[in-house]
């Protein structure tokens, strides 16, 4: 079969064959086939080029040229670095994609499950078979990537009724070393009917390690169901991050997403929602602060599939130095989704003239009965309200980040729980902070 021109080859798929025995559920035949069929088709088209129109602004080249190796699960005792406070009472540890029982601390809520993909395996692969059943191998190279590497991963769900307050925190940690390794994880979120929790997931590391994380989530939200997941993306200054997040809301259900991404020099962040049932709605907020040479792609799409469903996304960002950010906003309607409601906002601030912001919003109307619109906006600081803070004895720094804070804080404002808005608030901070820093030492 002769290579789409539009795609990358990947030497990285070349180790497959070396770890497929390795892998978690290797005995079982129906995974070895799709993992076989996943990896085949990896081998078939490579990497997305960006004469691909969902990759247009993101050239993937740079990751296709590392030799990473896939990374082997960890057994040396202790965390790899110091680990954050916890913002709520659980915490489930994952160290190069692999879950780890020593490290995670605290009990799960009460009416919460949770089952790492290798445990699941070994214990009940029936389930895990039913969760893999969505998968196609053939739609995509980097899931198919994932579905063949994938050592380990979560299963989270949430019983019917259940109200969880506490939020179930995931921090995925790296392990430093010599080679640039790659880990996948798999993972499932299950919301059953008429529940609500809040899921927050960090991605940290702190030294200068090239790998490579790419996370695969599917997330199904049961009939009137709510289910507010955020995300800390604060890789390596050297990582790559492409992660993935299917979603399925029913009837009267409600997704809520933030993502606040500071970290790694390329990543992606793609969030794909189908509103499958009449009254089922979402909420997709971000937060991106980029600088040096950092690219930030995020990508959206969200499909009104039934009548009386409502969305609203607010992306808004920072860029200082040569950073280059992407949003892509994809909103379709079907035709039978009459009294669809959909709204996008993106806006950026560009703290230097040398920085980028790629927006390209999109509206797919097949309804004549809707509410829809999308909004796109760039430019700098604004130099009237800098002069007022200045004016009244604030410096420069203090000023720009008083500002910043201020234009990010919107983005903010939707999440209900107020301590893992104020672990946002601190970041964003942080990022201010090390930017005058900087430039102090200019």
């Amino acid at each position: 079969m002769p290579r789409d021109s539009r795609t990358i080859p990947l030497p990285y798929a070349d180790h497959f064959a070396a770890v497929a025995a390795t892998l978690p559920g290797h005995g079982l035949p129906w995974l070895r086939d799709l993992r076989a069929q996943a990896i085949e088709r990896v081998r078939q088209l490579g990497l997305p080029t960006i004469r691909n129109e969902r990759w247009k602004y993101t050239n993937l080249s740079s990751l296709a040229a590392v030799p990473f190796e896939p990374a082997a699960p960890d057994s040396r005792p202790g965390s790899p670095g110091p680990l954050p406070a916890m913002i709520g009472g659980c915490r489930v540890v994952f160290v190069d994609g692999s879950y780890r029982a020593d490290l995670s601390a605290g009990p799960l809520p009460r009416g919460v499950t949770l089952t790492s993909q290798a445990v699941l395996l070994r214990e009940n692969p029936a389930r895990a078979r039913a969760l893999f059943a969505d998968h196609d191998a053939g739609a995509d190279s980097l899931g198919a990537l994932n579905l063949a590497f994938a050592r380990d991963g979560y299963i989270i769900e949430i019983a019917g009724g259940a109200n969880v307050e506490d939020p179930v925190e995931l921090l995925h940690l790296t392990t430093p070393g010599a080679t640039a390794a790659a880990y996948h994880t798999r993972n499932a979120i299950i919301v059953q009917n008429g529940s609500s929790a809040a899921v927050i997931e960090t991605f940290l590391h702190d030294t200068a390690t090239v790998y490579w994380a790419q996370p695969a989530t599917e997330i199904r939200v049961g009939p009137g169901a709510t289910l507010r997941h955020y995300k800390d993306q604060n890789e390596g200054a050297k990582a790559f991050h492409t992660t993935t997040t299917d979603v399925r809301v029913a009837e009267g259900g409600r997704y809520e997403n933030f993502v606040l991404t500071t970290g790694a020099v390329l990543s992606r962040n793609e969030i794909a929602v189908v509103l499958d049932g009449r009254g089922a709605s979402c909420r997709l907020d971000s937060g991106y602060l980029a600088r040096g040479r950092q690219h930030a792609d995020n990508t959206t799409s969200i499909i009104h599939a039934k009548p009386h469903t409502t969305s609203a996304e607010v992306y808004k960002g920072v860029l200082d130095d040569q950073a280059r950010a992407v949003f892509q906003g994809r909103i379709v309607v079907e035709k039978d989704a009459q009294k669809a409601d959909g709204h996008q906002l993106n806006k950026t601030i560009l703290l230097s003239d040398r920085a980028e912001i790629d927006t390209k919003p999109e509206l797919e109307i097949f309804a004549d009965d809707v509410k829809c619109s999308h909004g796109a906006a760039a430019g700098e600081l604004d130099e009237d309200a800098l002069f007022y803070l200045r004016a009244r004895g604030i410096d420069q720094t203090d000023a720009r980040r008083l500002l910043v804070e201020a234009f990010v804080a919107e983005a903010l404002e939707n999440i209900s729980d107020g301590a893992i808005r104020a672990a946002f608030e601190r970041r964003i901070g942080n990022w201010m902070s090390t930017a005058g820093e900087r430039e102090q030492a200019a």
